[in-house]
């Protein structure tokens, strides 16, 4: 059975695998705080269905409470050890099934085993937010192995850490004209891809939310990091298909083991 992956823009995704759906960091927002999205229409409301949502870590690009809150009742959701401390509003969802992870956990939902891995990101809500939490990667196990990296910045053990996958989920960029410690851009991500060695790669996480008033600063590092990473990956990891998918595409991929 074909697995099946969309990008709806930044770091959300809806990967169906086993008859299973799985929607990563969901953000649902046409603006958030200075961010406005510039490419892309919004995910449809059928976009909000999942069986279970992936949180990578607190920032509210990531974990948007407006967003979670459009989750069906019942849809399990996956956040990092400490999240509902650090962010009180998620204990008031009254739709999604709130559950802490961290590092090492395996959670069974439908027909998939969902693992949560070890990134390296400042995983606070705040920069200088009380309480910390771990920013986290998640590899979903059925027919393929599919890794959704968050929020990560390059670190030597992530092959090891992350294990054998077939499909890689990378960020290649930011919502911002600079890029700090803790992000992948476009080259990092095409070395990460040469070490984790997927059959297939999507770049995600670039060209769809944009500071408003910045959009003459350096805006080729709004609309450049995917042609990049699909220019850098051929010369670092020439045995990986990369599919740049537009923002509401699909790409259906075969997975042989």
């Amino acid at each position: 059975m074909p697995v099946e992956v969309t990008w709806w823009g930044h770091a959300t995704c809806t990967i169906e695998d086993s008859n299973t759906r799985v929607l990563t960091d969901p953000l649902f927002a046409r603006r958030l705080a200075h961010l406005r999205r510039r490419r892309g229409a919004l995910p449809p409301p059928g976009a909000h269905r999942a069986d279970v949502a992936l949180v990578s870590h607190l920032h509210a690009d990531h974990l948007h409470l407006a967003s979670l809150a459009r989750l069906a009742p019942g849809t399990l959701l996956l956040v990092p050890r400490g999240a509902p401390r650090a962010v009180p509003g998620l204990r008031r969802l009254d739709g999604p099934r709130v559950t802490e992870v961290a590092p090492g956990d395996e959670i069974a939902v439908g027909g998939l085993v969902v693992r949560a891995v070890p990134a390296r990101h400042d995983g606070r809500r705040l920069p200088v937010g009380p309480h910390r939490s771990p920013a986290l990667g998640y590899v979903v196990e059925g027919e393929a192995r599919t890794y959704f990296a968050g929020d990560t910045g390059l670190f030597d053990s992530m092959a090891d850490e992350v294990g054998p996958v077939d499909i890689a989920l990378l960020p290649v960029g930011g919502w911002g004209p600079y890029l700090g410690e803790g992000h992948l851009d476009a080259g990092r991500a095409a070395r990460a891809l040469a070490g984790l060695a997927p059959r297939s790669a999507v770049p995600v996480h670039y060209g769809t939310y944009w500071p408003i008033g910045m959009d003459a600063v350096r805006p080729h590092e709004f609309h450049a990091p995917g042609d990049e990473f699909v220019r850098l990956a051929a010369e670092f990891a020439p045995e990986v298909a990369v599919h740049k998918l537009g923002h509401g595409e699909s790409v259906r991929l075969e997975v042989a083991r």
